[in-house]
């Protein structure tokens, strides 16, 4: 049984590495967000993988996937909203120009 998730928590992992890689080096606010969404992903890859995994699946994991896509959702819009704010107060999405929203 445990041969079954094995495939999936790797590709979780890759894909949570490959987002940590994007969040942490690069000075693109857009890109810095779609790296958070992809470490989101990773969880969420995890979480469905953990549920198959009992004898009896459940929807725990399911319903806990669905509460971190709800909280990606807002994460989103919340950073985009904050991103844009940054471009017409400085002209830039660079998030190392970030320290603070004052001119």
């Amino acid at each position: 049984m445990n041969g079954v998730v094995t495939p999936y928590l790797t590709l979780a992992a890759i894909l949570f590495c490959i987002g940590l890689y994007g969040a942490l080096s690069k000075k693109s606010g857009v890109i810095v967000l779609l790296s958070i969404e992809l470490m989101l992903n990773a969880v969420n890859l995890n979480l469905i993988a953990f549920a198959k995994l009992g004898a009896q699946p459940a929807l725990t994991g399911h319903i806990f996937s669905l509460f971190t896509i709800t909280v990606a959702a807002a994460e989103a819009a919340v950073g985009v909203a904050i991103l844009i704010a940054l471009y017409r107060n400085r002209g830039t999405g660079d998030v190392e120009d970030m320290n603070s929203m004052k001119h």
